[in-house]
């Protein structure tokens, strides 16, 4: 097999040939993207963009080209708008796929975390919640609801379901701008033992749009978790909403 031919500087990792398809037709507003990416690598983080009007006579195409390569580098979290300006952004915010709480995920790239409480409501527990929290239909359950910040940015969207039983005084000791699992393992006495984890991608309806702050048509990753206690009884059941455009997700992989 012939050696596949990287174009000089191709980045490992980046798509092969620079997303440029082998009959060589490349459409504009991708040629634009790519004379915009390498302008954001000198301009740098927090700086802002020439104008569209600026772009497209660089570029020698429409200012819709213009906002077509925009919107991509907008969705893929590379720039994002700041009032009418568009700037750089700085790196997406990773998220370890592991028991560890989102407070500790962002502390450990030195940003910092916050949570503002939406609402915290008990109801009796449906059928559907059931089995998941190890309860009986009917029995009072909890549910938190909390946007997400990092450095006072709004990037996610949580819902906590747990029961009263496991956290009876749930709304008078905990401070909801804190990490839960934290409170439960250092005040409650709770451990965690594991968890089933599901992730896939959505759109955010219209009122998680804006509580998170973002256009509906941004693709954010959902995450559906269903923890245990170290004994292996069910402890909570959770659905976190990441902004697409700023988080990635990690793990480390092992043999089966």
């Amino acid at each position: 097999m012939d050696p596949v031919d990287y174009p000089n500087g191709q980045t490992p990792g980046a798509p092969v040939r620079s997303g440029i398809p082998e009959h060589g037709r490349v459409p504009k507003y991708y040629t634009v993207k790519a004379h915009v990416a390498a302008l954001m690598e000198e301009l740098g983080e927090g700086r802002a963009l020439p104008t569209e009007r600026d772009l497209a006579v660089r570029c020698a195409v429409s200012r819709e080209t213009v906002r077509q390569a925009l919107r991509e580098l907008l969705l893929e979290g590379r720039l994002r708008r700041q009032g009418r300006t568009t700037v750089v952004a700085g790196p997406k915010l990773e998220q370890p796929l592991s028991l560890a709480s989102y407070t500790e995920g962002v502390r450990r790239q030195g940003r910092r975390p916050g949570r503002t409480l939406i609402g915290l409501d008990r109801f009796p527990c449906t059928a559907a919640l059931a089995a998941d929290l190890g309860a009986r239909p009917g029995e009072p359950v909890w549910h938190m609801e909390r946007v997400l910040l990092a450095d006072d940015e709004r990037v996610g969207l949580e819902s906590t379901y747990v029961t009263e039983a496991r956290v009876p005084r749930l709304d008078s000791d905990f401070d909801p701008d804190s990490s839960f699992y934290a409170y439960l393992r250092e005040r409650v006495g709770i451990g965690f033992g594991d968890a089933d984890e599901r992730i896939e991608t959505v759109l955010a309806t219209p009122r998680e749009a804006l509580l998170v702050g973002t256009p509906p048509a941004l693709p954010m990753l959902l995450l559906h978790r269903v923890s245990r206690d170290t004994e292996g009884r069910p402890l909570e059941r959770v659905r976190t909403l990441y902004r697409g455009d700023r988080f990635s997700f990690t793990t480390r992989l092992g043999p089966q």
